[in-house]
Parts: structure tokens; sequence; C-alpha cells
């Protein structure tokens, strides 16, 4: 087991575990968007960020994907990480204001609307890449995909078209956390 603190509490873990994974064990609430337990961290939404000290400097860190460490000093609620999940949720918001998860983030962290207006529809999806996640990790199929790069980036079918390998289990419906799966399913299934 590897010693360390979170919030001032002696805390221990198995070597390979997460920052997040500890927290999660302990009963201390992190936010997260792109986490799921029965899939891979992939660090896509930031939400989970804490604060580490290793002894030689204080930073800040996504605690799904920082392992931990033997004396490390986490701290998930100072000034500085509410003011950085403030900012990314705030970037969510102005992204899509209608997604119901996104609203409830947005109350809990006190952020409110954007005066800049998006150009272009709302669409809910934040690129978490959960359903991408899941259909390969749990599912065993790559039916839905990141197609483009940069600011064109979507999740999509592999080519734009009908997913021959799509199962219409509805994984990727069940896992998204913002609904926008709902909007895509029938593209990606045919």
């Amino acid at each position: 087991m590897i010693p360390f603190t979170i919030n001032g509490k002696e805390v221990e873990g198995e070597e390979g575990w997460t920052i997040l994974e500890v927290a999660r064990w302990q009963g201390i609430d992190i936010p997260t968007l792109c986490h799921h337990g029965a899939l891979e961290p992939y660090g896509a939404c930031r939400l989970c960020v804490v604060e580490v000290d290793d002894g030689r400097r204080t930073r800040v860190v996504i605690s799904c994907m920082y392992p931990i460490k033997a004396g490390i000093k986490v701290q998930t609620e100072t000034p500085r990480v509410a003011n950085v999940r403030r900012w990314i949720v705030q970037l969510l918001l102005d992204e899509s204001p209608e997604a119901p998860k996104i609203q409830e983030l947005a109350k809990a962290f006190g952020v409110t609307p954007s005066r800049f207006k998006k150009s272009g529809v709302d669409f809910a999806c934040h690129l978490c890449g959960l359903c991408v996640r899941a259909c390969e990790e749990v599912v065993g199929v790559q039916a839905v995909t990141f197609g483009n790069r940069g600011l064109r980036k979507e999740v999509t079918s592999p080519f734009h078209a009908v997913s021959k390998e799509c199962l219409g289990c509805g994984t990727c419906v069940y896992i998204c956390p913002t609904g926008a799966m709902d909007q895509m399913f029938q593209q990606v299934k045919g």
C-alpha cells in the first residue's frame, strides 16, 4: 500500500491506482464528465483537477490519470482548483447550454452562461470519448470513433457511414453524460 494524504487525511492505495480511484474509494467526491469505472482513464474533460504537492512543487493535475505516489499531499478543493473547474464548466456551458448534465455542473459551480454566444448549432457532445471507449472496451467493436481533427473533431461512425459493426446495444447512448448520443445513435446504427 502507498501512503499519502488527501485533504489532510492519511490514506493508502494500491500501486497503479490513480488519485481519483483512491478518492472515490475514500468517499471523497471529485467531479468528472469523461470517467467511468468500467473504462480505462482518458482525461478528456479535465474536471477532475486537484492540487498535488510532491515536496518540490505544487501543481494542478488531472486526478483520473495521475498515479498515486508515497508522501504526496493532494487537495481537492483549493481556490486554484475551484477556479480551474469553473473555467472548464464555463467553456462547456458556452458550447452546449442546453445539455442537462452541463447545466447541473454550472449550477454546482455557480457558472452562468456567457454573454458571448457561440455561432452554430448547440450540440451536447463534448468529445469526452466515453461512447467511443465503451463501444471498443466493453462491447468489443468499433461502431463509433473520432473523426476529423482539431476544431472539426467529432464522434461519428467509421467513414461517416452507417456502421456495419454496430450491434444496436445502446451502450454508447447509456454511457453518454450529456445525451448527445441520443441524437447520433440512429446515424451510427442506421
